[in-house]
Formats: C-alpha cells, sequence, structure tokens
C-alpha cells in the first residue's frame, strides 16, 4: 500500500511537478482553497477551516503555501498577508493533526535563503549562519519556527526545511519575467547588476523534495540553491546568450525601482551567495549545476 503524502500550496509550480514525479510511488493528496480534482481538498487558513478527509492515513505533509514575496508591493497589509500565509497555514495543520491524534513521518516545509538577508556582499551563506533581522530574515525565522513545532509537540517524527532560491521555469516566476523583455530587444541587469541570484531549476527543486522525502536520515534545513553563484548581470547576459539576442539597453536604474516596488525593491537589488554543500554531502546530485545548460534546456522548449 502506498503512504499518503499531502501537500499544501497545490496551485504552485513546486507542487504542480513534485506531485506530478512522485504519483507513482506515493498517493497524492492536494490541499487548495477550491477542489477541481479528486485527489484535491478544500481548506481556508482565513478562515480555519479544512477537510479533515484529507488526512486520513497520511505519513507525510509536504507544506509549500505561502504568498508570494515579490508579487507585490510589501505594504503593512501585504507583509501581514506574506507571514500568515505560512505560519497560520502550518498551525492549522498542525492543530488538525493534533487533534486527529496523528503522527507524521516526516514534515517537509518551503522555506527561503531570505533567511540570511538580502545584502551583496562576499560572503558565502551556509546553514549554519545566524539569521537577518530584516523583514525577509523575519519572515523566513517564523516560518521555520512554525515548521520546528511539528517536532516540539510531537506531531512528526522529523522536520526538514527546504531553504528555496530563485526556482527557474520556462513557465512562471523570474525567468519569465527576465525572458520576456529581452526577446523584445529591451532587457538589461538591474542595480549594479552585481547582486548575487542564487538559482535552482525547478526540475532540480522537485527532485530535492523527492530526494527528502524518501531519506528519512534527512532533517533539519538546508539550502537548495545550485552550486554555481552568478550575478543579475551574468544571469541577464547568459538569457539573452541562449535566446540569441543582444543586449543594448544600459541597466534599470535603482531609484526607479524603488519608486515602482517600494521596499520590496531590496530583494531584486541586493542579494547573496548561499551554499548548497550540506544537501550534496547527504546524497543529493543536481541535474543542471549549470546556468547556460538549465537555461537552454528551459527557454528552448
Amino acid at each position: 500500500m502506498k503512504e499518503v503524502v499531502l501537500i499544501t500550496g497545490a496551485s504552485g509550480m513546486i507542487a504542480r511537478e513534485l506531485s506530478k514525479n512522485i504519483a507513482q510511488t506515493y498517493t497524492v493528496r492536494l490541499l487548495t482553497r477550491k477542489k477541481q480534482q479528486d485527489n484535491e481538498y478544500e481548506w481556508d487558513v482565513r478562515k480555519r477551516t479544512i477537510d479533515e478527509d484529507a488526512f486520513e492515513s497520511v505519513a507525510h505533509i509536504i507544506h509549500l503555501a505561502g504568498a508570494n514575496i515579490s508579487e507585490k508591493r510589501w505594504t503593512e497589509e501585504r507583509k501581514k498577508e506574506i507571514i500568515s500565509s505560512r505560519i497560520d497555514s502550518a498551525k492549522l495543520l498542525l492543530d488538525t493533526l493534533k487533534k486527529k491524534n496523528i503522527k507524521l513521518k516526516s514534515f517537509i516545509s518551503a522555506s527561503a535563503v531570505g533567511i540570511y538577508g538580502v545584502q551583496t556582499s562576499q560572503k558565502i551563506y551556509t546553514e549554519e549562519d545566524e539569521k537577518s533581522n530584516d523583514f525577509l530574515g523575519h519572515v523566513v525565522t517564523l516560518w521555520e519556527s512554525a515548521a520546528d513545532e511539528f517536532l516540539i509537540e510531537n506531531v512528526a517524527e522529523r522536520v526538514v526545511k527546504i531553504r528555496t532560491s530563485i526556482v527557474l521555469s520556462e513557465k512562471e516566476g523570474a525567468l519569465k519575467k527576465m525572458a520576456v523583455p529581452i526577446k523584445l530587444g529591451i532587457g538589461s541587469p538591474i542595480g549594479t547588476g552585481k547582486q548575487y541570484m542564487p538559482w535552482i531549476h525547478l526540475k532540480d527543486m522537485s527532485a530535492i523534495y523527492e530526494f527528502v522525502l524518501k531519506n528519512s536520515e534527512v532533517k533539519g534545513a538546508y539550502n537548495t540553491a545550485s552550486p554555481q553563484h552568478t550575478t543579475n548581470e551574468n544571469f541577464t547576459r547568459k538569457i539573452a546568450e541562449v535566446l540569441h539576442k543582444p543586449l543594448f539597453m544600459p541597466n534599470v536604474p535603482s531609484f526607479i525601482l524603488k519608486l515602482i516596488f517600494g521596499e520590496l525593491s531590496v530583494a531584486l537589488l541586493e542579494g547573496s551567495r548561499v551554499d548548497s554543500q550540506k544537501i550534496q554531502d547527504a546524497g543529493f546530485k543536481f541535474q543542471f549545476p549549470d546556468l547556460k545548460n538549465a537555461l537552454e534546456d528551459l527557454l528552448k522548449k
């Protein structure tokens, strides 16, 4: 009998890719705001409602739900939504499991490399480095603390926190946004272009979740970024190279991004390098460690 895996954030690209890849090995269920398929179950975090049938015989939960960090300006209301969508959703899962007296084999939570803060420097961050006290660092610290509660409350045998970097997909996300102006001949680096962009191919991102799910000795926090570091300028030029497009435009000035995005602009104008050796030491091998190969796979389809 297949083990049951419950995945939140069903509409996201990682959830879609992962559920497709593990469907042969596991019984996959999805938590969503609006049920459309037989294996989907509805929940509403704001109203604290959830279809408890989703938890029948569940062995693992992969918690991917969370409002998009870079989708809207960081107003005070948006900041609350970013935090609530992660912390309150985890609390609803925890409370439901306790109510039903269920103990998971594993609770695997999305996290983010933003825990180290947003700053451009020569430092390469490992999982042992201190958490930042800026907004992103605060969000991710709360996010991971909510995941750790499953271990503290003895509701899961293990907890894994996947510190995600920029996930590359041809259909959505950062790569699509960057590729469109380059295809039109108006693409350019942003700000100084020297800010680092820790990245990972969607196939590798999904594969990491599958690897963690199947290897019970994997516990704690893991950075998930390609071992090849790159700056925004180099990233932009590689996209242009793969698409065979020239880059004539000057860099987009920082002040314009600050006017458009407000406080959110810091996440675009600054960026750090992160080390992913820990997940590799656990046995994971990247399929796309090289940026150009990753872009060719995604953009030449």
